[in-house]
C-alpha cells in the first residue's frame, strides 16, 4: 500500500507504476530502503527512478542517502488547485458549521482507496489536531472515511477494505470487514458516520459524504472533538447538521464545476 492507495504487486508493475509508487512513497518517507519497502520495489530500482525524477525536479537529494519531494511537486499541485479548488466553494459553508458548533471542521475529498483533507477549520478551544491540509486519512477508522464507504455499493466498499487493509490504530479500532459493513448499513440509513476514538484515542468525529451531480460521492464533511467536549449521545446529535452541510457543499461544487465547462 502506497500513501495514497493501493498498489499492484510489485511483479505486475510497468515503470509508469513504479514510478508513479516511488513517487508517492516519497511524501512519506525520506530513506531509500524506507522508500523500496514501502513500494515492494528493489533498491536498485529505486534508486534510479530517483535519479530520474531528481532531474525533472520532481525530487530532490538531501545527501546520506535521503531524498524529499522536489519543487515540481509542488508547481504541479498548485496548477491543479488553482484549476478546480474544492475549498474555495466550500469554505463559506464549512465556516458557518465551525461558527455553529465551535469545533473543528475538515473537508476531505476521496483520494484512491484513501481521502486527503483539502480544508480544516480550527475549532475554538486552544488545542489543535493533528490533521492537516494534504495529508492522508484512512477510511475503515474516521467518520469521513466511513461517510465515504457507506455512499459506496457495499461490494466496493468490501473490495477498498480488502485492497487497503484494516490497520488498527487505537484499541476502538474495528479491524473485522463484516462488521464495518454492518455499521456502513447503519450509516446509510442515517447519512452520517461517527469515529468514537476509532482512529486517534481521545477524538471523536462524525462525517457526512459530498457528492457530484451524478450523486457519486467524492468526498466528506467531518467535524472533530475531543471527548471531553461532547458525549457520544451529543456528537452523534450533530449528525443532520453535518449532513445538511455536506449537501450543501455539494451543490457548491456542483455550480462550480459546471461554471468551468
Amino acid at each position: 500500500m502506497n500513501a495514497m492507495g493501493s498498489r499492484p504487486p510489485a511483479g505486475k508493475k510497468g515503470a509508469i507504476d513504479k514510478a508513479l509508487a516511488v513517487l508517492e512513497a516519497l511524501a512519506g518517507h525520506d530513506r531509500l530502503a524506507d522508500i523500496a519497502a514501502a513500494t515492494g520495489l528493489p533498491k536498485s530500482t529505486v534508486h534510479r527512478i530517483l535519479q530520474t525524477l531528481i532531474g525533472h525536479g520532481f525530487a530532490v537529494s538531501g545527501g546520506a542517502g535521503e531524498y524529499r519531494p522536489g519543487p515540481r511537486v509542488l508547481t504541479l499541485a498548485g496548477q491543479v488547485m488553482a484549476r478546480w479548488d474544492p475549498a474555495q466553494a466550500a469554505t463559506p459553508l464549512l465556516r458557518a458549521l465551525h461558527d455553529r458548533t465551535g469545533l473543528t471542521v475538515h473537508l476531505a475529498m476521496l483520494a484512491g482507496d484513501e481521502a486527503v483533507y483539502v480544508e480544516k477549520i480550527e475549532g475554538r478551544l486552544p488545542y489543535q489536531l493533528a490533521s492537516r491540509v494534504g495529508m492522508p486519512l484512512r477510511l475503515h477508522c474516521t467518520a469521513i472515511g466511513k461517510a465515504i464507504l457507506a455512499a459506496l455499493a457495499e461490494e466496493e466498499a468490501r473490495v477498498i477494505l480488502d485492497r487497503a487493509g484494516m490497520e488498527r490504530h487505537t484499541p476502538r479500532t474495528v479491524t473485522d470487514p463484516d462488521t464495518l459493513l454492518a455499521q456502513l448499513r447503519q450509516i446509510r440509513a442515517r447519512g452520517f458516520a461517527v469515529d468514537d476514538e476509532e482512529n486517534e484515542p481521545g477524538v471523536r468525529c462524525v462525517g457526512a459524504a459530498v457528492r457530484d451531480h451524478l450523486g457519486r460521492v467524492t468526498g466528506a464533511v467531518g467535524v472533530s472533538m475531543l471527548v471531553f467536549e461532547r458525549t457520544l449521545e451529543e456528537a452523534e446529535a450533530l449528525g443532520p447538521l453535518v449532513v445538511e452541510t455536506a449537501e450543501a457543499v455539494s451543490r457548491a461544487l456542483c455550480r462550480r464545476a459546471a461554471s468551468r465547462r
